[in-house]
């Protein structure tokens, strides 16, 4: 990857203002203007500080990510969504993680390339985005070189992702809801749809289309779309979207390993797995819209 000039005003400049965003938060589209400087908690329950749950080379993202040497992967504590099936529960709900300082997360993330990740890849990253922001340009000016992956639900505010232009490699959003009360119910988010759509217009703008190179990514974005049960996630008004606003040749993950986790076991239309007629309907509207990437999860 081409070593880019970190030392630049222009970036200091985007982390004062990142930061401003956090005084009155609208790191998120949730904005909800408490003053986290001051370490009041909003809807994400974080303050000023990162929490993260763990880290190290994981082995089970996709392909392109993982290689030979896993997929660096930083897991923050907390989550804008929280929603109700969340596979990550004991992180984004219940706050499983400690509190690390800004020096020692830069230091984890050359950690992580020491050992032969191909990435850096922040998990759920939306609440921390000024915070992660100042990180990266930090470990830029020190010569960290692997791309860094911004791995999120899709719930993204575009006055931070604008400011993360230039310093995001690989953009990996979850592409949850399209159905507004399916988003409201499940995760109180009833402009998802629409919120996504933006974000992943902006993501694709700055990235393009994802770049292979030699079996590894380098550069673009890759969506992810997890199928549910009785088609809750409103798969056909998704590949649409991505096949005619985005481009046919987005990477598009269309994920079968829904299962009942946290509180869907009490719901009666997310207590069980997906059937396999489910997720292969849900490839063939991918292929129906021209779409072609990224289809190797299989039940």
């Amino acid at each position: 990857m081409a070593q880019r000039n970190y030392a630049l005003k222009d970036y200091d400049t985007k982390a004062e203002l990142a930061y401003k965003l956090l005084e009155s938060c609208r790191v998120c589209p949730r904005r909800c203007g408490v003053n986290r400087l001051n370490d009041e908690r909003g809807f994400c329950e974080m303050g000023r500080d990162f929490m993260i749950s763990s880290y190290g080379p994981h082995f089970g993202e996709e392909p392109e990510l993982v290689g030979k040497g896993g997929s660096g992967t930083i897991f923050l504590t907390g989550c804008n969504l929280k929603c109700m099936f969340c596979q990550n529960y004991t992180i984004s709900h219940l706050k499983d993680g400690e509190v690390v300082a800004k020096e020692k997360f830069v230091d984890i993330m050359f950690t992580l390339e020491d050992t032969g990740c191909h990435n850096i890849n922040f998990v759920t990253p939306t609440h921390f985005g000024p915070q992660i922001l100042e990180a990266i340009i930090t470990a830029r000016k020190r010569g960290l070189k692997v791309p860094f992956v911004y791995n999120c639900g899709g719930y993204e505010s575009l006055e931070m992702l604008k400011l993360f232009d230039g310093l995001i490699e690989i953009y990996m959003p979850d592409f949850k809801y399209s159905d507004s009360k399916v988003a409201e119910e499940l995760a109180n988010a009833p402009d998802y749809f629409e919120i996504c759509k933006a974000a992943i217009k902006e993501m694709h703008r700055q990235v393009g289309d994802l770049v292979v190179d030699s079996g590894i990514a380098v550069k673009g974005l890759l969506v992810r779309h997890l199928v549910m049960p009785y088609g809750l996630a409103g798969t056909e008004e998704i590949m649409r979207f991505l096949a005619e606003e985005i481009s046919k040749d987005a990477y598009v993950n269309i994920m079968d390993q829904y299962y009942p986790a946290y509180q869907a076991k009490t719901h009666p239309k997310l207590n069980r797995r997906i059937t396999t007629t489910e997720y292969d309907k849900a490839v063939t509207v991918a292929r129906s819209h021209g779409l072609h990437r990224g289809f190797y999860s299989e039940i």
